[in-house]
């Protein structure tokens, strides 16, 4: 389950990368910029939303544990009203969304523009794309990975593609990433939809949706609903709070200077790299533990924990390698500005850290959210981002300038990784014995 959910996540800072090089490569740094503000609200809306993804698998997959069918599609039917309408919402909302965040941020006039400019096209995906959270959550609770990997392969292909005719094509700048973004999200929704209806269709064809208001409608009012809710409320405040932390990361590149804001950019694409290769594993832990957790069988709860943490530091290590051996190849892959690449080559040591402090942070999330521990997966990250990464960054920001930023994430790092740990027993054990 790890391999196709390690590709599927893969493609996502892969697409980033990839966005980020061809804006690297045209005739000024300010194109990158302007994605990375733009992108720093989009991870803000789209990261607030992540609850849907998260919540749909765990509960998804105990529902797959306890075999119980309708509450399977009942859960999908959940996940993709709120998905529609958010989506819709945000739409609707679009001008006052830009106002209020953009109001936030510090880049430069032209940087600004050009940003804004990619928020009013791409915004138009939301739809699309918070429904593909939640389809994409109930394949991973279904005990399937391959689903969600084909979709993201398609859906990054389509993109790139679309990408390079938009912008070298057309002549289009960072507005052309944006079309691209826009039509592969939809085109991806599409697929995903034929993918439900013929991979499930024996399911749908017997829990139809009268059928199942009719069998289980009070059942579902009374307790599948506020549970969900329940569990997902806390999801989104611990989202909300890791959102924080890289949009104050972004606020403040952009605070340092523009080459900064570029430079943080791109060395941020190898946490975000390296967090999709471990959320592979955390999508998989979502899926049996939370399988094994719903069958009320902790030995094999206990098992799957074991292994993934295993595999889980086992690439760790590998992907910490790499990084020492290839990190200035990969830098200038990425962009071939002379200026931007040497004011980089100072901050390449905190990158190579990421690995080894935060994996065991990923693989819990995913632990948790198979287990529906949502308060404590609440309650680690509160911790983390107001008791560390705030105090850390803002007493050392003057001393130590762009260093503390990273510093600070470290330390928020590996503060969520010891105190999910720290956790775990009490997260791993509720309801089972």
């Amino acid at each position: 389950m790890a391999i196709p959910n390690i590709i599927s996540n893969i493609t996502v800072p892969l697409l980033g990368m990839v966005d980020l090089a061809i804006m690297g490569h045209l005739d000024s740094e300010k194109y990158l910029g302007a994605i990375a503000l733009a992108g720093m609200i989009f991870n803000f809306i789209y990261w607030s939303f992540g609850f849907l993804r998260m919540g749909t698998s765990g509960f998804t997959a105990q529902a797959f544990g306890k075999k119980d069918e309708p509450k399977l599609i009942s859960i999908l039917t959940h996940s993709l009203s709120i998905a529609l309408l958010g989506g819709f919402l945000l739409v609707l909302l679009q001008y006052p969304i830009q106002k209020v965040g953009f109001y936030f941020i510090e880049g430069s006039k032209q940087v600004e523009n050009l940003a804004v400019q990619y928020f009013y096209i791409r915004i138009y995906a939301a739809p699309a794309t918070i429904s593909l959270f939640a389809l994409n959550g109930w394949f991973v609770g279904m005990q399937d990975a391959k689903t969600p990997m084909v979709l993201a392969l398609l859906i990054n292909v389509f993109n790139i593609l679309l990408n390079f005719v938009f912008v070298y094509g057309f002549g289009l700048k960072s507005d052309g990433v944006a079309w691209g973004t826009l039509i592969s999200q939809y085109i991806g929704l599409v697929l995903a939809i034929l993918f439900l209806l013929l991979k499930h269709k024996e399911l749908f064809k017997e829990f139809g949706v009268k059928k199942l208001m009719q069998k289980s409608g009070k059942y579902i009012d009374a307790e599948l609903l506020p549970t969900f809710f329940d569990v997902n409320k806390n999801i989104f405040i611990r989202t909300l709070a890791l959102i924080l932390v890289f949009s104050v990361f972004t606020i403040e590149s952009a605070s340092f200077s523009d080459r900064i804001l570029a430079v943080n950019t791109i060395l941020l694409q190898y946490l975000l790299l390296f967090s999709f290769i471990m959320d592979g594993f955390a999508y998989s832990a979502e899926a049996l533990t939370g399988k094994y957790y719903g069958a009320g069988n902790p030995h094999l709860l206990k098992k799957s924990i074991l292994y993934i943490f295993a595999w889980g530091a086992v690439l760790s290590i590998l992907f910490t390698i790499v990084f020492v051996l290839f990190n200035e190849l990969i830098l200038k892959l990425l962009t071939d500005n002379l200026f931007v690449i040497d004011t980089a080559k100072p901050y390449i040591f905190w990158v190579g850290l990421i690995p080894i402090v935060s994996f065991a942070s990923f693989l819990w999330d995913g632990i948790y959210i198979g287990t529906t521990a949502s308060k404590q997966m609440r309650n680690t990250m509160l911790f983390s981002v107001f008791f560390i990464f705030f105090p850390a960054y803002f007493l050392l920001v003057k001393h130590l300038g762009n260093h503390a930023l990273w510093f600070a994430m470290i330390l928020f790092l590996l503060s969520r990784s010891i105190s999910q740990t720290l956790y775990a027993k009490r997260a791993t054990t509720v309801k089972i014995c």
